[in-house]
């Protein structure tokens, strides 16, 4: 069984193109993860794409995750809500001085609030600036990103109010697959009994 998914590139060419979102709400904070960490990304990535069909990572082994989130250039930025991760921003540095949001979502329950816009735009100035941090890196040109139909509801328009710019859509049919749960008994309707 397949499902027809539109998936949108969006772009920003210069960092004037950026626009702020409101301030955070209170308790929030977002920090990059510094140390690498296949365990975590993983996490964050099954946590927050469940829901949304994410399971293009899911085969790989440990070591190709940890060479993705150890690659020159590629940082995880974190929004943490009184201390409990809410979301992320995933930056791939590519050739050329352009930076790809690899990923970018918030866990379910945090999505609705006002926290992606804040996180998102954050996110996407640090990709401006990524050349201050990585040593030898062509200062950032363009930063680009691209969402689908499968995507949350407020992805493209958060998108678009921060200042991306559509420059290309695709239309294709998919497989129709389930990310698997964090919870694989509930979603199994299985009940977990505690000893």
């Amino acid at each position: 069984m397949s499902i027809t998914v539109t998936t949108w590139y969006l772009e920003q060419t210069s960092p004037a193109d950026l626009r702020p979102a409101a301030g955070p709400p209170d308790g929030l904070r977002i920090v990059r993860s510094e140390v690498p960490s296949p365990e975590f990304s993983r996490f964050l990535y099954t946590a927050v794409g469940q829901d949304v069909r994410w399971t293009d990572r899911l085969a790989l082994s440990h070591e190709q995750w940890r060479a993705i989130v150890s690659a020159p250039g590629a940082e995880t930025w974190v929004a943490y809500e009184k201390g409990t991760p809410a979301g992320f921003i995933e930056l791939a540095a590519q050739d050329g001085g352009t930076v790809e949001i690899a990923y970018f979502g918030l866990l379910p329950a945090f999505r609705g609030r006002g926290i992606g816009g804040r996180l998102l735009a954050y996110g996407v100035a640090r990709a401006w600036d990524l050349a201050e941090r990585v040593p030898g890196r062509t200062p950032t040109k363009r930063v680009w990103v691209h969402t689908c139909s499968s995507d949350g509801a407020y992805a493209m328009d958060n998108y678009l109010s921060r200042g991306f710019r559509l420059y290309d859509t695709e239309v294709a049919e998919e497989p129709d697959v389930t990310a698997p749960s964090l919870w694989p008994a509930v979603s199994q309707n299985k009940t977990v009994q505690s000893t």
